[in-house]
């Protein structure tokens, strides 16, 4: 960029503040405040990132370019058009939108007003999930886990759209076809909404996606595993690793062995590189790798999903 970009954040709680740090530390970026409507937090938030702080995000308007907006869901509708409507490049926590309809007003409003829209899908920007996306070519059957101990955070949601919302998203980036068919199980545990859940995504072109979710688990895991033509491949989150099999032709055998390869991959920061890419697609004009209408088609699975839970099992 030949001269730095006028950005803001609106929403500083736990996630907002590292979107705040990172954007004041960034060499392309003049970090212009961050707005909450705890104003406590934001004047804390803002002292450490070196700018001003707002009560309304309303003051932001008139003086930034693009803003990261961190704000529960219900309120992404509201904020987001805010600044869309204003020509103000928006990177929108994600899930895009409480409802398919408000984050279909959302896409449209950055649409008409020919901005970045960007929404917060961090683990597309995760180094072992971007290193699995370039050696995909045919996956037949996808298997996600992604499994957490409880913690008293984003309780108000349900695994569904705090946790499982990312690996359908990354299955919809890996499977190019229409879905023909979702069914879905789960539970709460000990919160009032889903804790735990499965889906089986079919597709139109006969491949097959099983997500799990949990955050009522002993033990953390993050992985996906994904079955192709002669290869398989798992890539375990944490590790960072990649597994590799496939058969390997043996003279004069009449069937080939399986041998398996590991490629530890150098670990990113996803929030930075995220960042990263948001301010790449301002200066440049590029399409983002999550946009809105991405962030839109995660959401609606993820509410078919829970429909088909509470459809079958209504909670309680």
């Amino acid at each position: 960029m030949a001269t730095r970009l006028a950005v803001g954040v609106v929403g500083v709680g736990y996630l907002g503040r590292f979107h705040a740090l990172i954007h004041a530390r960034h060499p392309d970026v003049e970090l212009i405040g961050v707005a909450d409507t705890d104003l406590d937090t934001a004047r804390k938030v803002a002292a450490e990132a070196g700018c001003e702080a707002f009560g309304d995000a309303a003051d932001l308007v008139g003086r930034v370019e693009a803003v990261s907006i961190v704000v529960p869901t219900t309120a992404h509708l509201a904020v987001a058009r805010l600044f869309l409507d204003r020509g103000i490049h928006v990177l929108l926590e994600k899930p895009i939108a409480a409802t398919v309809a408000q984050g279909r007003e959302i896409v449209e409003a950055a649409e008409r007003a020919g901005v970045i829209l960007q929404i917060g899908h961090l683990e597309r920007f995760n180094a072992g999930v971007m290193t699995l996306a370039g050696r995909i070519h045919c996956p037949r059957f996808i298997e996600a886990h992604r499994m957490s101990p409880f913690l008293a955070r984003a309780t108000d949601v349900d695994v569904i759209s705090d946790l499982m919302i990312h690996d359908i998203d990354i299955v919809l980036s890996l499977i190019d076809s229409d879905i023909a068919h979702i069914s879905a199980a789960g539970t709460a545990v000990l919160t009032n909404h889903i804790d735990i859940a499965n889906a089986r995504i079919e597709f139109s072109n006969g491949a097959v996606a099983n997500v799990i979710a949990s955050r009522v688990s002993r033990e953390k895991m993050r992985r996906v595993r994904v079955f192709e033509p002669h290869r398989y491949q798992s890539l375990d989150f944490i590790a960072q690793r990649l597994d590799i099999a496939h058969p390997k032709e043996r003279p004069g055998q009449p069937w080939p062995e399986i041998v398996t390869e590991s490629l530890t991959i150098t670990p990113v920061k996803p929030l930075d590189a995220e960042i990263d890419a948001f301010l790449h697609c301002v200066a440049n004009g590029a399409p983002p790798l999550v946009s809105g209408r991405v962030g839109l088609r995660a959401l609606e699975v993820a509410l078919k999903v829970k429909e088909k839970i509470e459809a079958a099992a209504p909670l309680a």
